[in-house]
């Protein structure tokens, strides 16, 4: 469908096979109009199903996912750290560390984290998904070289965690945004989310291994070790990222339109580079790019002036620091010292227990945003207690520690990776996702510095401040989040510019819109809403009215779609 009086079509021609035309970027075939004949290829591809994925898809996302595992380790060995006693010799002062130390220590990690995401979104879109990757990974090794030198001064490996962390945000931004542009829509949730699952590895893996030195060594060798082994986990992630292809639809937008299709042909099986399934694929992010280039220079501040682009990005910078509002990471950084003060005697072993629990969690977390969705979210309170105050009070700390783990490794932990990687329309993808990431930096920052504060005053009341946060986030989710599984990039752009209400959005069909799919809507409206145009719902028949006298004086008026 087109314009109505307008005579360029926004549909894209198809050849005599049905394949549609390959046009380089800026070149795309916008100023040709569909035959009658032609237009049954294009209804009978939207209606091609998905094939399986391939394992080249899940080694795909699996590698990328490393770039997880090293902020899991990152963040979990400091917990371990801040009770070993050559650590606290060196850096502490009289055997301890006071509030204001500790938290610097390990808040400095996510402030660098906050700098490096907001900073990765442009690096993106101008040397690609798979580079950055690896560049951050390689960067990262810088920070964990000042943190492993460290002799005497604190200071020193603050900084380094603050160099360590400029990495990691570049990879919290990056990791996600390849996998959602790469992985098909089946699995993508479940890739996606194994960010999180690797999140979790890597802390399991930091307690192990903190476990163990701080048993076998009284030396420097007791943090040093662990500390070194993190250089290790992004050798073999800027490596290897280097031999996975890049994201197919970063490719196309940078006029590679041929190793797009062929990318997408390998990661489902019996894929063929002009076969239905790519053909479709391959029209889908056309259209999109299309409706993005007629609405000319688009500048990233637009993603807090257009309604429909603000609308995502609050709502993914309030999921991402809703994850951090859980009290998750209270847990993570200070658990060593938590246990430690219930008169549990080998607090290493306890945090080893809740990484184990957070693993497996988290493994059932993937199974559930696979086939249960996205909008699946448990409210928790489960720590909202003073353990101290209650006989046995390790073992109730622990019992519900385990609770709080499991429901956040199966909701929380996953599904807000895999749900703010999906949200966003292509041109402003790596904006979106990198102002939503730095939500979640800015309250893991704040919530491990001031912590130690906090805890110093009110003691194990600050878990009543998380639990009236879940609470709040429940409703958040159920009324503002759309169900987005299974669907394509393109698919979950036009429902959130259809404006589909969440509790409906399950129910859902891109075949609803008419029978040329998104084509028949103009697609993602984001450049209308910059150029002035009213868009609204005609009464009665439910038509799209589009009033473009801006763009189109000849057309002046409103019109339907």
């Amino acid at each position: 469908m087109r314009f109505f009086g307008r005579k360029d079509a926004v549909a894209v021609p198809a050849e005599k096979d049905g394949s549609p035309i390959d046009t380089p970027l800026g070149t795309t075939a916008r100023n040709s109009s569909i035959s009658p004949a032609e237009k049954p290829a294009i209804v009978q591809n939207a209606d091609v199903s998905e094939p399986p994925a391939t394992w080249e898809a899940v080694i795909m996302g699996a590698i990328a996912s490393i770039g997880g595992f090293m902020f899991g380790y990152e963040s979990g060995q400091i917990s371990g750290f801040l009770q070993m006693s050559d650590f606290l010799d060196r850096f502490g002062k009289n055997g301890e560390f006071s509030a204001v130390r500790q938290g610097s220590i390990v808040a400095l990690l996510c402030a660098g984290t906050l700098v490096g995401c907001l900073a990765s979104g442009d690096i993106c879109d101008r040397i690609g998904r798979r580079y950055t990757i690896s560049a951050s990974a390689f960067f990262y090794i810088i920070g964990v070289i000042i943190e492993t030198t460290s002799d005497k001064e604190w200071v020193q490996f603050a900084m380094g965690r603050f160099t360590a962390g400029l990495g990691i945000g570049a990879l919290s931004t990056s990791v996600p945004m390849y996998q959602s542009e790469s992985v098909p829509p089946k699995i993508r949730g479940a890739i996606v989310a194994s960010y999180q699952l690797l999140i979790t590895l890597g802390i399991w893996t930091a307690y192990m291994v903190n476990y163990r030195t701080s048993a076998a060594y009284s030396n420097s060798a007791q943090w040093r070790i662990p500390n070194g082994l993190s250089a290790l986990w992004a050798i073999i992630l800027g490596t290897a990222i280097l031999f996975m292809p890049e994201s197919p639809r970063f490719a196309y937008r940078k006029g590679k339109i041929e190793e797009a299709r062929r990318t997408m042909a390998k990661l489902v099986k019996g894929g063929e580079a002009h076969g239905p399934y790519v053909d479709r694929q391959i029209r889908e992010i056309q259209e999109k790019q299309e409706a993005e280039e007629d609405g000319g220079e688009h500048h990233w501040w637009e993603i807090f002036v257009i309604p429909s682009i603000r609308y995502r990005t609050i709502l993914g910078m309030v999921l991402q620091a809703g994850q951090q509002l859980t009290g998750a990471n209270f847990f993570f950084y200070y658990g060593t010292t938590i246990f430690l003060s219930t008169g549990i005697s080998n607090s290493y072993i306890t945090s080893i227990i809740l990484g184990s629990v957070n693993v497996l969690a988290t493994i059932a977390g993937l199974w559930i945003v696979k086939n249960c969705g996205r909008r699946l979210f448990w409210p928790f309170c489960s720590f909202a207690t003073d353990p101290l105050s209650t006989k046995g009070a390790g073992g109730v700390l622990i019992a519900f520690t385990c609770i709080f783990i499991t429901a956040f490794a199966t909701t929380w932990g996953p599904l807000v990776w895999a749900i703010t990687g999906e949200i966003y329309p292509a041109r402003y993808r790596s904006a979106c996702l990198a102002i939503a990431t730095a939500s979640n930096w800015l309250f893991n920052f704040l919530i491990s510095f001031f912590t130690t504060f906090i805890t110093d005053k009110i003691d194990y009341f600050y878990g009543l401040v998380f639990a009236g946060c879940t609470f709040a986030l429940f409703f958040i989710v159920y009324f503002f989040v759309p169900e987005s599984k299974d669907r394509s990039m393109e698919e979950i752009d036009t429902m959130f510019v259809l404006g589909i209400p969440p509790r409906k959005s399950a129910a859902w069909k891109i075949e609803d819109v008419g029978p040329e799919g998104m084509s028949g809507i103009a697609t993602d409206k984001t450049h209308f809403a910059a150029n002035g145009r009213d868009i609204k719902k005609q009464e009665g028949n439910g038509n799209l009215m589009v009033h473009d006298e801006k763009l189109y004086p000849e057309n002046a008026g409103p019109s339907t779609v």
